[in-house]
């Protein structure tokens, strides 16, 4: 069911109003969905939990695609149409991140973040089903691209992910599926990674939205 108000978001007894609906338009406000998402956050992740000023550079663009706000997407050189490609170094709050934003968005449709050596795992035990189940259907941000092993299943090698992501890749063509992902690696190491094709495909497939290589990492 479609909430009526989506901008309006209940946590417990706390209401939060991400921005003023004008019509059939919402208006989000930034410095209200910051607050809404630093509050989610820590239920989410713990009391620790913090948006941190350098990044909200970063948040603005993420929360803008989400938002689907085409107008300043366009401004921003960002392509709604496209997934997300989130990188930046361990510990930057990558993967938060792409858990806590479709928390601002409750009524649209929703992905589910895998762990790619997850993926590369299940490879090794069930074969190239994987690929398949993982290629072909679903909305996913596959996190942590980049750390996972080569597959191994019946003593074949498969680049796993590689395989995977050229899938999506003729799926966002033929259904205009997106797909989103977060690593820890740059340009020239997923192309070393996952060869020139794969590479090629992810350009197409995603807006490359980046941390600073010197992000603190938020762990510690």
């Amino acid at each position: 069911m479609i909430k009526i108000q989506p901008h309006i978001i209940q946590e417990g007894s706390v209401q939060f109003q991400l921005g003023e609906q004008k019509g059939n338009q919402i208006i989000y406000d930034f410095p209200k969905m910051l607050i809404y998402l630093e509050a989610k956050g820590k239920l989410l992740f713990g009391k620790n939990f913090k948006i941190y000023s350098e990044d909200e550079a970063i948040l603005y663009k993420l929360c803008i695609y989400f938002i689907r706000d085409f107008e300043t997407c366009r401004k921003l050189k960002i392509d709604p149409n496209k997934g997300i490609l989130l990188s930046g170094p361990v510990g930057c709050g990558k993967t938060s991140l792409m858990q806590l934003l479709p928390f601002i968005v409750p009524h649209q449709n929703q992905h589910s973040l895998i762990p790619a050596r997850n993926i590369t795992f299940s490879f090794n035990k069930s074969g190239f089903k994987i690929i398949e189940d993982y290629g072909n259907n679903g909305f996913y941000c596959f996190d942590d691209l980049g750390v996972e092993t080569t597959g191994r299943h019946f003593g074949k090698d498969c680049n796993v992910m590689g395989e995977i992501l050229l899938s999506r890749y003729d799926l966002f063509l033929k259904r205009k599926i997106r797909t989103h992902t977060t690593t820890n690696l740059n340009a020239q190491e997923l192309e070393s990674r996952y060869g020139i094709r794969v590479r090629s495909r992810m350009r197409e497939l995603f807006n490359l939205i980046a941390f600073d290589k010197e992000s603190l990492d938020k762990r510690k």
